[in-house]
Formats: structure tokens, sequence, C-alpha cells
């Protein structure tokens, strides 16, 4: 649960902006010469004309960090969030969603969108399950190539999400239906009519990146095929499993 001292707040201003990206560079542990998440000047640029930069101070120190545009359709995009290393998982990155979605029904938005990498279990689970947020689509190689210090050398495949800014129930599954597995241990192709799929995750896959690269880039081959191809076929994303599992049902 998140502790009740932490301060949740729009940030503004050279010195406050400075801090979120030296915040935002240690999540991602950026190195000398490596791109930031998101450009100081385009966060200033936010803060200034009506976009979202906003931040989770404990005990008045800077923890976490969003930042966000104004999206078509009447939404907030939000485009950038990070919270200190030591900090992640106590509830600040469901706080600072919940503080974005707040600043945006004050300004009569609808929805909050992000994108997130699918290999991610954490992100995976904070964003489906914990959120409630709904995968409109799987974009392979979204933001081309990045050099951020986290994604170095693999492709920047992610599922767009929108959040309603009124929370809207979940379609119930159907009753035990057909299941097909899918994991790093091939592409199992749905028998037609399957009701229920299931996708799998890696376990790490920053440590993957990091220690064995051509499994990583196995598993993001096998995921874009498997998630991506299910997502265009008709399926649709209704939940994210304890054990690291995409479960994806057929759209009516």
């Amino acid at each position: 649960m998140l502790m009740p001292m932490v301060e949740l707040r729009t940030l503004h201003g050279t010195t406050q902006i400075l801090e979120a990206d030296r915040l935002l560079r240690r999540v991602w542990n950026t190195k000398a010469g490596e791109d930031p998440p998101l450009a100081v000047d385009l966060m200033c640029a936010f803060a200034h004309t009506g976009g979202y930069v906003g931040g989770a101070l404990l005990d008045g120190v800077l923890v976490g960090v969003a930042s966000g545009f104004l999206a078509a359709g009447g939404g907030l995009h939000s485009h950038v969030a990070g919270v200190a290393p030591e900090m992640q998982g106590r509830g600040i990155g469901q706080a600072i969603k919940a503080h974005q979605r707040s600043w945006a029904a004050s300004r009569g938005l609808t929805f909050v969108s992000w994108t997130f990498d699918p290999l991610v279990r954490r992100n995976a689970h904070l964003n489906l399950t914990r959120l409630g947020a709904r995968v409109s689509q799987y974009v392979p190689d979204f933001y081309g190539p990045l050099t951020d210090g986290i994604n170095d050398g693999d492709a920047s495949d992610r599922l767009f999400v929108h959040w309603p800014v009124s929370p809207v129930a979940a379609a119930p599954l159907p009753l035990d239906p057909p299941v097909v597995i899918v994991s790093s241990a091939g592409v199992v192709r749905p028998p037609d009519g399957a009701a229920v799929l299931h996708c799998g995750t890696p376990s790490d896959i920053s440590h993957l990146r990091r220690e064995d690269p051509a499994e990583a880039r196995r598993w993001r081959a096998v995921v874009r095929d498997a998630l991506g191809g299910a997502l265009a076929s008709g399926y649709r994303i209704s939940a994210f499993t304890k054990d690291g599992f995409y479960v994806l049902e057929r759209a009516a």
C-alpha cells in the first residue's frame, strides 16, 4: 500500500523539471551520451502549455515522475512515467496514474492513454490488472531504435492502452473455454473457434537484455507474432495472470 506521507502534485518551473529529469535518468539508468527518457525542453513545454508533468514526493524528495500531453479525442496521453528504483513495488506508480486520471477529469477529458512494453510483467500487471486499462492495439517498433539505457538493442514494440476517466466494468469471460498456450517454446496457432488464448512473457526481460540478448530478441519475436497476431485477428486482452500470461478472448 502507498504510504500516507507521499504527496502527489503537478511540477512547474525549471528547477522542478530538472529534478524530474534527474530522477527519470536514474530510473532508466541513462549513461553519458544516451538519450534521456524525455527531454527537459519538452517537459518544460508540456508544463507551460497545458500538458501534464506530475510528481510523487516522499518527505519532500521526488520519487516518481510522469509527463504527457493532450491527445486527439479528448484525452491525456501519458508519454513517460517512472518511479525511483528503491521505491518500486510500493504503489507509487499506481498513485501517479490515479493523479493523472484526476487531473484529466478536472479538465473535462475522457481518458488517459499510454504505451508499455508487452514483455515487462510488472507493467502489464499494473496497467491491466490493478488499473484496468484496456489494450487497443499492438504496435511493432513503436518508437524505432531507442538508446535510453533500458531498451538498448531491442525493438520498441508496445501495447497501446486507454484508461477511461469513468471506470467501465470488464465483460466476464466465457465459461469453460478451450485454451491454447503460447510461450517462448513456439507459437501455437489457435484452432478455429478457440474462445481464449494465453500468451506467456519472460520472467525478467531487463535481465535477459543484459545477460542473454539473443534470448531477449527471441521472446520479442515470439510475443510479437503471438500476441500481436491474436489482437490483429480479432482477440482482445481480458486479463494478465500472476504467473505472467496474457489472457485473450475472441471479441464478440
